[in-house]
């Protein structure tokens, strides 16, 4: 029983626990759906082996055979018909010195013997010759003869030359056949013989088998040599990339898995520059993802610590309001107003780390003024290193959010009081001047000083946190926040060409486009008319 009873026993916070957990699970969903998410280990390809079959050398060697073997077909067609041709002109050779042995012979007869021997020794089975216009029959086996193609050597093209000899393979040398053709050394008009077909047959497979072994190996060592030549040259150096990028998928933030390229000058050592280019850029990108997440976290864990001790120290700068004395009334406005700004700052900061900033609430705002009173507060203003100028002329108005347009002033007069401060060698003070001057419905504010100005490293990711501070030590989210916030009005911040010493920033801030037709229909709701 009593195990039974801690069986249903119940955690009283079990539910809240839950519901925590539901909560976090949701919130990570949502990051997730936002942000893209990061793929999850078994959506990441991995470096598997190819098999041989299927790899690519496997298809640069099939396909070059094909291409040879192909090429080889090409050159065969003549290389057969030339062989056709040759060998019946031996035939023909031979025929004629029969012929000449038969008409050397006294009234042109041999014996029956001599005549066998004769063809025999030619290949043929009759022998004519024409002179003076007569056909004269010199050799003759005595059998019936039906020959069942005629082929005419005399005049013979290559195209016909081709498809008499395909023909020839095609019937298997099954037919008898007469050839005809000038004699090579006697005086005649024709010379024409009657033969079986199968001798030639015979032969012309045989130069064909010839001709198919030496360009197969032909095929396979060129093949081998070209297989080793773009192995060497290709497949190598495409298996380290994807190597590379199989490593890099696993592991993007290790070093090791960036790739070293090679010194080669061609494409693939091209590809290889811009691959090592392009992982260590990612690689540089995600470690900044890394660093703003952490600095999220730890933004989170401090805000609320932060806020509470700022609540304090505004409840006593309060209270230190209500007495009496004339310093303490003039300086507690000022504590009060640093508090505020203070407390504005941590929830902006947390808004950045959150990648928001508050749409921004614009109203008429006089320049001056508002550039008197940051010069006040600036911290880093001592009158000893840097001399602040308030160069804005009287009644220039911007229509911009105050607290917005004073953060974006702020950042950019703090950085050049900074850069001035970390000058070495400077003896007299430096210069930070803000001036303003209206173009239309567009207000430009200058911030100028007459510091180091920026390095090229700098200007490079002027705008981007964590990389464009010009500062050791800064972290560059002044500028990408002031950039944040003037882009919010619809403008913009740009670092201005000049020629000397110094920065120069313009802060373009435009005034609102007013749409007519909502305007009226406000007015004629209240009435106005």
């Amino acid at each position: 029983m009593a195990r039974q009873g801690e069986m249903h026993h119940t955690d009283p916070a079990a539910p809240a626990k839950k519901a925590a957990r539901d909560k976090e699970r949701s919130a990570l969903q949502c990051v997730d759906e936002e942000g893209g998410g990061s793929p999850r280990p078994e959506e990441v390809p991995g470096h598997s082996a190819v098999r041989w079959s299927r790899s690519l050398s496997a298809r640069v060697l099939t396909l070059t055979v094909l291409f040879i073997l192909v090429s080889v077909a090409f050159v065969f067609m003549p290389s057969i018909a030339e062989f056709r041709i040759t060998w019946l002109k031996n035939r023909l050779a031979m025929a004629e010195v029969a012929s000449l042995a038969v008409e050397a012979a006294p009234d042109m007869k041999v014996s029956d013997r001599l005549r066998k021997e004769l063809l025999k020794s030619a290949g043929v089975r009759v022998v004519a010759i024409r002179r003076g216009g007569a056909r004269r029959l010199i050799l003759h086996d005595g059998l019936p003869l039906m020959a069942e193609a005629r082929y005419d050597l005399r005049g013979l093209s290559w195209p016909g030359a081709i498809r008499d000899a395909f023909v020839t393979l095609l019937h298997r040398g099954n037919r008898v056949i007469t050839v005809v053709d000038r004699p090579p050394n006697i005086e005649a008009e024709f010379i024409e013989l009657a033969m079986d077909e199968r001798p030639l047959f015979e032969a012309m497979v045989g130069h064909s088998l010839t001709i198919l072994n030496y360009s197969l190996a032909l095929s396979l060592m060129v093949a081998a040599l070209l297989y080793l030549a773009i192995h060497w040259l290709l497949i190598r150096p495409i298996r380290r990339m994807t190597g590379s990028m199989a490593r890099f998928a696993r592991d993007p933030e290790n070093p090791a898995a960036v790739l070293n390229p090679s010194d080669r000058s061609d494409e693939l050592g091209e590809a290889e520059r811009h691959l090592a280019y392009m992982q260590r850029q990612t690689a540089a990108l995600l470690r900044q993802k890394s660093r703003l997440a952490a600095l999220g976290l730890a933004v989170s864990k401090i805000s609320h610590e932060l806020r509470n001790m700022l609540a304090q120290a505004q409840m006593i700068s309060d209270r230190l309001a209500m007495v009496d004395d004339p310093t303490v009334q003039r300086f507690a406005p000022k504590l009060i107003a640093s508090l505020d700004r203070a407390i504005n700052f941590c929830v902006n900061t947390l808004k950045y780390g959150k990648a928001q900033e508050s749409p921004p609430r614009r109203q008429t705002v006089l320049l001056r003024p508002l550039v008197a009173e940051l010069f006040e507060n600036l911290p880093e203003a001592d009158a000893r290193v840097v001399k602040l100028i308030n160069a804005v002329p009287e009644g220039l108005a911007a229509d911009a959010d105050p607290e917005q347009l004073s953060r974006i002033l702020a950042n950019l007069a703090r950085n050049a009081c900074q850069a001035i401060a970390g000058q070495k060698g400077r003896m007299e003070p430096g210069r930070v001047e803000i001036a303003a001057w209206r173009e239309g419905a567009v207000v430009t504010i200058r911030i100028s000083d007459d510091g180091p100005g920026l390095p090229p490293k700098a200007r490079e990711h002027l705008f981007e946190a964590f990389t464009g501070s010009a500062r050791r030590g800064g972290t560059g989210l002044g500028l990408s926040i002031a950039r944040e916030l003037a882009r919010a009005h619809g403008g913009d911040i740009v670092l201005a060409p000049h020629d000397g010493p110094g920065t120069i920033f313009h802060v373009i801030i435009p005034d609102r486009v007013i749409d007519l037709s909502s305007a009226r229909e406000t007015r004629t709701a209240t009435g106005d008319r």
